[in-house]
């Protein structure tokens, strides 16, 4: 199939607004609990009355402060409860929020609020203000700078006291579904970050689309919730805080998918949960050394195996009798625990980012979580495909959400069209011209198929596309996906361009780097270990399992173990966690030609 289209189930008012809900419920349901805040170790309810006092708190004081009806005001925090309170404050008033990823440098603080042309910036920390004003002087556009962790909000909400509601509400009511609701800067993955222009419109008909397709049994659970982690400046993690706002589903602020995660996820208790693969394989990882350090390894291996026929054997209709059984013994004994990791009540979680893998998915379904894969890009306000409870085809991302439409061009790229697509890369027409057909679809610049439902595989990336000296065309993202997989790796990064085989970079994951220190018996650090014979027997297993996806010719040959990881720090990394894969060949050249030195 080259093409599928999903009708849309309903149609977007002409008079929406992103605001209207937090207006309306704080009117109707005061006291309906809209959020959760975790102070002092313990989680408060917000009401729906409370939060439109904080947002009206600092759209008046965005007025008193002169921010005027398209402005751009930007937004450096980790995830939490003040993120979501001033971004519907800037859109209250008519201004259009610029996110910045928290772990952003100097560098490119000064590139996005410089693109962007913000008036004003809200930051988290002091060191998020310091890094502001180190370039403050090449930015003759911005303002004020305002610190969350300090007194500036109680200051400047005070500021604003005197500004009248219905100042307040003429703003908002002058708002319409195709002014500009905010700029959303690419990962810079191949060069200077690109801002996508992304309008009320946009906005509104994702999360629409999404609220009465895919995900519309997730969101009419009773007494829904979830614990948001993953960083508001990311795209998706934006869809899912509107998304909980317009179906009154109760949502809570986490800043980090460190450690200390799972201990806030016990204690919140989330319904259903939105990460990225990595979180889903820490979880196994977790549960499976847990299993293994206690003796229980054969165990935890039984029970995963049969998680994952389990699973599988639901796609047919046909789940035998010992194999029931067998669940039901697992259940009691082994998933129950593994659950509890994500606070006990979980039934579905959305992945995206990168590929979940079949193995992973078909586990989690099997011990009772089951996760939904979709796929979107920043261009096309996060998802454009996704699977649903009812039609969940592990391995794909689904199909496309309802109004929105798939293609598949001649060389395999995914184009898509809806009005969740992008108006337009700010200040950048000649981007923008490259970035559509001539009919007007958006390329993706994603490689991918559609089987005869209309269900997406995605398959690579375009420009990642490697060619081997015998001109076998290798897409690195399903081997590096399988790869990755694997407890002991970080990540894995395929190199073979021009090169007679296929050959991966790989960097070992900390925590499970101590763990299988204590079972083999080592000491040392990851870089004294790196040529250790029994690592790389480990390391092999994984890219044993990874050959295993793809064709000989496709296949990983040789492989490097570096002595650090791939970070965001070292540049390496992207601040939505990909891969820059030109500074990495570069930084690990050496590395890179041993591998081809026979």
């Amino acid at each position: 199939m080259r093409e599928y289209t999903t009708p849309a189930v309903t149609e977007l008012p002409p008079d929406t607004r992103l605001t209207d809900t937090v207006f309306t419920r704080a009117a109707e349901e005061p006291d309906a609990v809209m959020f959760r805040r975790l102070e002092n170790g313990q989680w408060r309810d917000v009401t729906c009355a409370e939060f439109h006092r904080d947002v009206m708190g600092i759209a008046k004081a965005l007025i008193a402060k002169g921010v005027e009806h398209g402005d751009r005001v930007a937004l450096m925090s980790r995830t939490r409860y003040e993120w979501t309170v001033i971004d519907y404050a800037i859109w209250t008033v008519g201004g259009v929020s610029v996110p910045i990823f928290d772990s952003s440098s100097e560098e490119q603080v000064q590139w996005i609020l410089g693109d962007s042309g913000s008036k004003a910036v809200f930051v988290e920390t002091a060191d998020h203000a310091a890094r502001v004003r180190a370039v403050s002087e090449q930015l003759p556009d911005l303002g004020e700078i305002w610190q969350i962790e300090s007194d500036d909000l109680a200051a400047l909400t005070a500021a604003g006291s005197d500004v009248a509601d219905s100042a307040v509400e003429e703003r908002r009511a002058a708002t319409g579904l195709d002014d500009l609701a905010t700029l959303i800067y690419t990962s810079g993955t191949t060069g200077m970050p690109k801002g996508c222009e992304l309008t009320q419109r946009n906005l509104a008909f994702d999360v629409m689309s999404v609220n009465s397709g895919p995900m519309h049994e997730v969101f009419t659970l009773e007494g829904r919730s979830t614990l948001l982690f993953l960083p508001l400046a990311h795209s998706l993690a934006r869809i899912i805080q509107i998304g909980c706002v317009e179906t009154k589903t109760v949502m809570g602020h986490f800043p980090s998918t460190g450690p200390e995660l799972l201990e806030a996820l016990a204690s919140f208790q989330p319904l259903f949960l939105l990460a990225v693969p990595r979180v889903f394989e820490k979880v196994y990882n977790k549960a499976e050394q847990k299993a293994v350090s206690e003796g229980k390894g054969a165990i935890f291996q039984k029970a995963a195996e049969t998680a994952i026929a389990y699973s599988r054997a639901l796609d047919t209709g046909k789940v035998g009798f010992g194999l029931r059984l067998r669940h039901f013994l697992f259940s009691k004994l082994v998933y129950r625990k593994i659950l509890a990791a994500v606070g006990g009540r979980a039934k579905y979680a959305v992945s995206g980012g990168s590929a979940l893998g079949e193995r992973l998915g078909h586990f989690f379904r099997g011990i009772g979580l089951t996760i939904m894969e979709g796929y979107g890009l920043t261009e096309t306000s996060a998802p454009t495909t996704a699977n649903s409870p009812a039609a969940n085809r592990i391995g794909t991302v689904g199909r496309p959400i309802p109004g929105t439409s798939i293609r598949i061009a001649e060389d395999g790229e995914v184009l898509t069209k809806g009005d969740n697509v992008m108006r337009g890369y700010w200040n950048n027409p000649e981007a923008t011209k490259e970035a559509f057909t001539e009919d007007g679809w958006y390329r993706t610049g994603d490689l991918g198929a559609l089987d005869d439902d209309g269900f997406l595989r995605i398959t690579g990336r375009k420009k990642e596309i490697i060619v081997t000296a015998g001109g076998k065309n290798v897409a690195p993202a399903v081997i590096e996906d399988r790869i990755r997989g694997h407890a002991i790796v970080s990540q894995c990064m395929v190199v073979g361009d021009n090169r007679k085989f296929v050959s991966a970079l790989i960097t070992i994951d900390p925590e499970a780097f101590e763990f299988w220190k204590k079972q083999h018996n080592k000491t040392g650090t990851i870089a004294e270990l790196v040529d250790d014979p029994d690592l790389r027997a480990t390391v092999q297993k994984a890219v044993d399992d990874g050959n295993r996806a793809v064709s000989r010719a496709e296949s990983v040959r040789k492989f490097a173990i570096l002595p650090v990881d791939f970070t965001e720090a070292g540049g390496q990394m992207t601040a939505s966690l990909k891969l820059k894969r030109h500074v990495i060949a570069k930084q690990f050249s050496a590395e890179i030609d041993a591998l081809y030195a026979d």
